[in-house]
Formats: C-alpha cells, sequence, structure tokens
C-alpha cells in the first residue's frame, strides 16, 4: 500500500521509476503541465520526454529557451500575428519573424520531423538555411497562411526535402517567379501524402508534374490541394492517385459536355472534395459518388439554395460542411433531415442578395445533427429560442462561434441573454465561443451569465456586447479555464482595463489610462488604426487604436516595425481568467515561481489564466 511504500528507504527511487515509465504515455498537453509543476524533477522529465509543442504566440518566449527545455522536440508548432490579421485588424508588417526560430531549429532541435509555422513571415533565406540543415529530416513543412517568400524558397524544399510527407501552403501569400519548384518536388519525392498550395496564387506549375507527383507517390498520396486549375486537364493526374481520400481546388467551366467526352473520373476512394466554380451544371459529376462523402466545402461554389439542398440531401455520410450563407434556412433544413453524421459546419457570408440564415435554420440545424461538435454560423435573424435549442439537443458541441450581420434593420429578438445562458448551460462542453452581435445584443447580465457558466471555455470572441463596466466586472469572476480573449466594439473604460486586466479597452487621447495595468510578465502594445478597416459582420468604418497584451516570459520584443504603432514600454502581470482583480496574489505568484522552473509558452501549465487578448472598441474619448 501507499503508507506502507513512502516509509521504505527506496520508496524515492521506487516512485521515480514508476513515474519515468509512466510518463511517457501521457500525451495530453494539459495532463503534461499539470505533471511538470509538482517539482523540478518531474519538470525536467517531461522536457525530454515531450514530443510535441505548440507556441501560441511567438513573442511568449525565447527560441533558446524553448529548446533548453524541450531538447527532443519532434514537431514544433510556432504562430505568430494574432487571428485577427486574418480580417485585416493587424498591419501586415506587425511581425512574426520565423528567422530567430529556424536559426535555433537548425542549431539544437536534432530531432525535429514537423514543423509548422501560421501566420508568420518567412524569407527564402529562412527556407535555404532550414532546407540546407533540416531538409532530409523534416517530414512535415507547414507554412500556413505565411508571407514574405518567394517560388525560390518552394525550389530548395523541393530540391532537399526529399523525404517529405507533407508540405502545406494553404493561403500563403508568395511570389511566384517560376513553376520549377513543383517539377523538383515532383522529380525528387516518391513518399508525399499531403499536398497542399490552396488558395495561393502559384498558377504557373505544370499539369504534368502534377501527374509525376501521382505516379511516383502512386501509393502514399491522399490528399491533394491545389490553386485554380481547369480540372479537365486533370484527367490524366486523377487516372494515378488511387489512394486520393481528398482533392480541393481546380476549376470547372461552361463546357459540361467536355467532362464526359474527356473520361473525367474521381478516384473511387474520394470522400473530402473542395471544388471550385462549380454550379448547377456541374453537380452530376459530384452525384456520382456523393454517397461516400464525408467532407464538402462549397465556400467557392457558385450554389444556390437549390443546389445546396440536391447536393446535400444525397450525402447521407456528410460529416463536415463549409458553405456561404446561400445555403438558407431552407438548406439547414434538409441538412438535418438527410446528414445525421455531421460533425462540424461553417457558414460564412456570402452576397447580400444571395442568402439569409435565421434562427428557423438553426433551430431544425440543432434539432436533426445531435453530432454537432462545431457550429460556426453568420445570421441575418435570431431569437432566444434558437439559442435554447442550441443547448437543448447539441451535447457534443466544443466549439460555438455566432456572428449577427448587418443585412436585416430589424432583429426579432434582442437581447439574447436567456439565449446564452441556455447554451452555455447545455453545451457543459464548449471549449471556444464566439458571440460576435450588435449593439444591445446582449446586456450585463449576459455577461454575467457567460462568467458563471462558461466553466470550461478556452477562447472566446465577444462583439458588441456588454453595457457598462459593471458587466465587464460580471464577467471577470468567472470563466476559470479561459486563456484567450478578443473583444471588439465593446465600450469599457480604461478604468475597468486597469482594474481587472483585460481588454475592455476605450481609449483616452493620451492612451494614459492603460499605463495602471504595468506589471510584470505582460507585454502590451498598442496598434494604431490608420488603415485598418473591416469587423466581420459589419460595414467598414475606421477603427480605434486596437489594444494586444499577451503573456511572455522573453521579456519586450525588439523588432516593432517602423510605423506609426504605439508600444507601452511595459509588461503587465498575468491574472486570473478574464483578469480577476489582485486579491489572489497569493496564487499569482506562485504561479509566477512555477513559471521559472516551466519556462515555455502556452503549455507551461497556466491552466485558468489569461495568457492573450485583443481588443478592439468603438468610443475614443472617455465618457
Amino acid at each position: 500500500d501507499l503508507k506502507t511504500t513512502r516509509l521504505q528507504p527506496d520508496s524515492t527511487q521506487f516512485t521515480d521509476t514508476v513515474f519515468n515509465c509512466v510518463v511517457p504515455y501521457i500525451t495530453d498537453h494539459r495532463d503534461r503541465s499539470s505533471v511538470s509543476l509538482v517539482c523540478k524533477k518531474w519538470c525536467e522529465l517531461d522536457g525530454v520526454t515531450r514530443k510535441h509543442v505548440t507556441v501560441g504566440i511567438c513573442y511568449s518566449t525565447t527560441p533558446f529557451r524553448l529548446s533548453q527545455r524541450f531538447p527532443l522536440l519532434e514537431s514544433l508548432t510556432v504562430k505568430g500575428k494574432p487571428r485577427a490579421a486574418m480580417f485585416d485588424l493587424i498591419p501586415e508588417n506587425w511581425g512574426g519573424f520565423v528567422t530567430p526560430w529556424v536559426k535555433e531549429i537548425t542549431n539544437s532541435l536534432t530531432c525535429l520531423k514537423s514543423l509548422h509555422f501560421r501566420r508568420m513571415i518567412v524569407k527564402d533565406v529562412d527556407i535555404d538555411l532550414l532546407t540546407s540543415v533540416k531538409g532530409s529530416e523534416l517530414r512535415v513543412l507547414k507554412l500556413d497562411l505565411c508571407s514574405g517568400f518567394s517560388t525560390d524558397g518552394l525550389l530548395k524544399i523541393g530540391k532537399l526535402c526529399v523525404n517529405l510527407r507533407v508540405l502545406y501552403l494553404q493561403e500563403s501569400l508568395i511570389v511566384e517567379k517560376d513553376g520549377e519548384w513543383l517539377h523538383e518536388l515532383a522529380v525528387n519525392n516518391n513518399v508525399l501524402e499531403c499536398l497542399n498550395f490552396y488558395m495561393t496564387d502559384l498558377g504557373k506549375f505544370s499539369v504534368k508534374d502534377l501527374e509525376l507527383i501521382a505516379k511516383n507517390c502512386r501509393e502514399t498520396l491522399v490528399s491533394v490541394k491545389i490553386s485554380e486549375c481547369d480540372v479537365t486537364e486533370l484527367v490524366e493526374f486523377f487516372k494515378h492517385v488511387v489512394k486520393l481520400e481528398e482533392f480541393g481546388g481546380g476549376l470547372f467551366g461552361n463546357e459540361v459536355e467536355r467532362y464526359a467526352g474527356l473520361g473525367l473520373r474521381f478516384p473511387g476512394l474520394l470522400k473530402c472534395v473542395a471544388l471550385n466554380y462549380m454550379g448547377k451544371m456541374e453537380i452530376p459529376v459530384v452525384v456520382t459518388f456523393a454517397e461516400r462523402i464525408t467532407k464538402l466545402d462549397l465556400l467557392y461554389a457558385m450554389f444556390d439554395v437549390e443546389d445546396h439542398c440536391f447536393l446535400v440531401e444525397r450525402c447521407p455520410n456528410l460529416e463536415v460542411l463549409d458553405t456561404r450563407d446561400a445555403i438558407r434556412d431552407r438548406g439547414l433544413q434538409v441538412l438535418g433531415r438527410c446528414c445525421k453524421k455531421l460533425r462540424r459546419i461553417k457558414i460564412e457570408r456570402g452576397d447580400d442578395e444571395e442568402g439569409f440564415v435565421s434562427q428557423m435554420g438553426l433551430i431544425s440545424l440543432a434539432q436533426g445533427c445531435v453530432e454537432l461538435e462545431c457550429l460556426h454560423v453568420n445570421l441575418t435573424d435570431i431569437t432566444n429560442e434558437a439559442l435554447e435549442s442550441v443547448g437543448t439537443h447539441l451535447k457534443k458541441l466544443y466549439d460555438f462561434r455566432m456572428i449577427l450581420l448587418d443585412k436585416e434593420e430589424r432583429i426579432t429578438e434582442l437581447p439574447l441573454d436567456n439565449g446564452v445562458r441556455a447554451l452555455l448551460s447545455g453545451c457543459d462542453k464548449l471549449q471556444r465561443l464566439g458571440v460576435y452581435l450588435r449593439p444591445g445584443g446582449l446586456t450585463d447580465v449576459g455577461l454575467g451569465y457567460i462568467g458563471q457558466y462558461a466553466k470550461n471555455v478556452r477562447y472566446m470572441l465577444l462583439g458588441f456586447t456588454g453595457e457598462t463596466d459593471a458587466g465587464l466586472i460580471e464577467l471577470s469572476k468567472g470563466c476559470p479555464k479561459l486563456q484567450k480573449l478578443e473583444m471588439r466594439g465593446c465600450g469599457f473604460s480604461e478604468h475597468a482595463l486597469s482594474t481587472f486586466v483585460l481588454n475592455g479597452y476605450r481609449a483616452s487621447e493620451n492612451c494614459s489610462g492603460i499605463l495602471a495595468m504595468a506589471r510584470p510578465f505582460w507585454n502590451m502594445e498598442l496598434i494604431s488604426s490608420e488603415g485598418i478597416n473591416g469587423a466581420p459582420g459589419n460595414s467598414e468604418q475606421a477603427q480605434p487604436p486596437s489594444l494586444l497584451a499577451y503573456y511572455s516570459l522573453a521579456g519586450q520584443r525588439t523588432d516593432f516595425p517602423e510605423t506609426n504603432n504605439k508600444v507601452v514600454g511595459v509588461k503587465i502581470m498575468i491574472l486570473k481568467a478574464v483578469g480577476l482583480v489582485l486579491l489572489k496574489k497569493k496564487r499569482h505568484m506562485a504561479s509566477k515561481e512555477s513559471n521559472k522552473v516551466n519556462v515555455g509558452t502556452k503549455f507551461a501549465g497556466k491552466v485558468g489564466e489569461l495568457q492573450c487578448f485583443f481588443y478592439i472598441a468603438t468610443v475614443k474619448q472617455n465618457q
């Protein structure tokens, strides 16, 4: 028994031996973080056995700290610009350079096989260094939503990364000089499993090189997503990719009769498709294998509601759907009736005249697709009843995002306080929450409900929610696991910001109010709004300054762009959840000490403590 074991002289050695055998099998990063905080020895053991690390923001630690803490990493993900950069809320030249990371990787991380950079600036010289040192060792390379490099860098990847299984470039801004990079990849690689340059401007490649990749990687290639290319030119390519399960990209023209005449046939195992510019006339090409489709991307299809209904009712095994609000309520009703296996759906905003999704469609979807785990929807109208239906039926939901569009002046029912409460109390597995409304959409009471019921939420986006600082206070009393918060269009004062250390930011003329936030371990950046416009679901308008703050062990960054961005030269202590008042100082000091041992980033045992937030207000002056 445990009591007897502790009394034995060699009990410590016995316990260490058992732990050494157990810890390599602890794979969840949160469990790892908890284990590493127990004592220094366990922290060290976690460091030498950790295989994968995600750095949530590249300035939260230094590459040297990372390599010292986790010297035997096999997989690394580093994220640069905040997510708001995807909506033009962060300047392109804000930062997020991979150069220091690449230097440390090539010098120290000898076991690294998988590398993922997201929203970062990558130069050709960075790729040159990486491929010259790690080329033959890399199995996975993802340059995801990155910029700054050209096809010269891709050429080096094609020549030197001969054992690459995954090359992912989706939505990266790449300067295209020629298509020789794809030829080098085709000639030198015969183990490729995934090739993705979807939604890039890479158009100078030769289809013959795609065919060569298909031949050389016949037994391994399972996923290919490319830029625009006439589908009729891919007939030979499809003949060779016998194991292909996912295809995205291509381009459908108006000459439908050519498809049958050329013998265009999709591979027999294909079940995930993203076909661009497909219209009503091309649907029969997909219908032939619709029954086995599990993933369907219609974001760039030319579908109206009738086309949506016709296709999805023939996809009984559909699990993932990305589309626009052209699907309308009727399309969601068909989904609820025919697609019982649906796990994820994202409905983006389309043209204003195309479609409207309201509470009726949301209710039908919630009642019919009870296996849903992820639901993102842009709505034209909403009621509390619809949110209550989500809370009642979608018990597996872990990711919910709702954006209320400005297509209609009148909304059936606001505020949504009771609906949000019902949703959160019913969906107790929810880890990601986005509620982007209109002024008056959620009162201070509603913010209090979020604080009370969002017990497992780790990421939160709030837009145009709350009325006064009192709502912020109520929110700050809960959300015990919140780590990342974005707020836009919320009129909280600098006093609330400095008191509760989050991002309810209403800028004063000289922005002096935020200086009261000064604490150790936080970096703050006040980013000018000049040249930055846009917000989800709302018409373009000039934005006031935005405030970005994040937990960091690296100190103040030194690579600020030469712009008019104002940077507050202070660090701010990380506070619990949404910035609870300083009453819990003892706990935070203990957390501070543990971080000295567990030098890392977002994985460093900061459970229940805010690590990053981004905020844009609507009012420029204090009131």
